[in-house]
């Protein structure tokens, strides 16, 4: 599967994106119930797919690339994983069908997020749990495939229209990851200030996402030394949940219920 920095990969993603991508998860997981039927939605790999299995799960993965999610179903034919090729914002599944929805990293790359959001209700069993997990907007970095962002009162009040219990967590980290994550933030700026007129922000869509991705390929092996492969020391164990949520806040996390569809 290509790098373009949006999807996590094992040994070319920083160990703080694989570490925070990896807490998202955990927490989904700690407020699962055993069993049930599971929807992981822009499942990729299914690296975190693979995590919510159980013997008494069925498991569902769904992601916009036919090629990933075949291959997604081969890797992970162990834990009986099923995939489908999909939008996430018309998907080709039945209503009612899910106990559990989750929807991580992706309702920032709609630009019309309300449709994603309802169908996720529309899966949604009347009385099971969806997950959102997307970027805090004052702490996300400038990024072509972020065409959505959230804070706390937006992803509620979006959420709100089709479900009628939302509660929304923060997903913060230690010290030393924010470090890290200010470390990229700062390298970003370095390179932003080589386009002071904007330029990039008049390039046809296509390619400014191109030129984006060729850029954090660039980065990421020469920041891998140092923060990819495990040399960072970054875990999911410096991620925490928290429900004071401020500017400096990584992720936010809302867990909805009561489908209104």
């Amino acid at each position: 599967m290509k790098l373009t920095g949006e999807r996590p990969i094992e040994g070319k993603t920083p160990d703080s994106l694989l570490a925070l991508h990896a807490a998202g998860y955990r927490e989904v997981r700690e407020r699962l119930e055993p069993g049930g039927r599971f929807l992981d939605l822009g499942c990729g790999l299914a690296d975190g797919t693979a995590t919510f299995a159980d013997d008494a799960r069925t498991l569902i993965g769904i992601d916009y690339d036919a090629t990933t999610a075949a291959e997604a179903r081969r890797e992970k034919a162990s834990i009986g994983l099923m995939t489908a090729c999909s939008d996430g914002a018309a998907l080709c599944l039945a209503s009612d069908a899910f106990d559990y929805v989750c929807s991580s990293h992706l309702i920032e790359h709609f630009v019309e997020p309300r449709f994603h959001v309802q169908e996720v209700a529309r899966v949604l069993a009347p009385g099971g749990t969806a997950f959102f997990i997307t970027p805090n907007e004052p702490a996300d970095f400038e990024n072509p495939y972020h065409v959505y962002l959230f804070d706390p009162e937006d992803l509620r009040e979006t959420l709100g229209r089709c479900f009628a219990d939302v509660e929304i967590i923060g997903l913060d980290a230690t010290p030393l990851v924010k470090a890290d994550f200010e470390k990229r933030r700062n390298m970003a700026a370095k390179l932003l200030r080589l386009d002071p007129f904007g330029w990039r922000h008049k390039l046809p869509r296509e390619w400014f996402v191109a030129l984006h991705a060729a850029g954090r390929r660039v980065a990421y092996r020469f920041m891998a030394d140092e923060q990819g492969g495990g040399n960072s020391g970054i875990t999911d164990a410096e991620f925490f949940t928290t429900p004071d949520i401020d500017p400096s806040t990584l992720v936010l996390i809302a867990v909805a219920r009561k489908p209104l569809l």
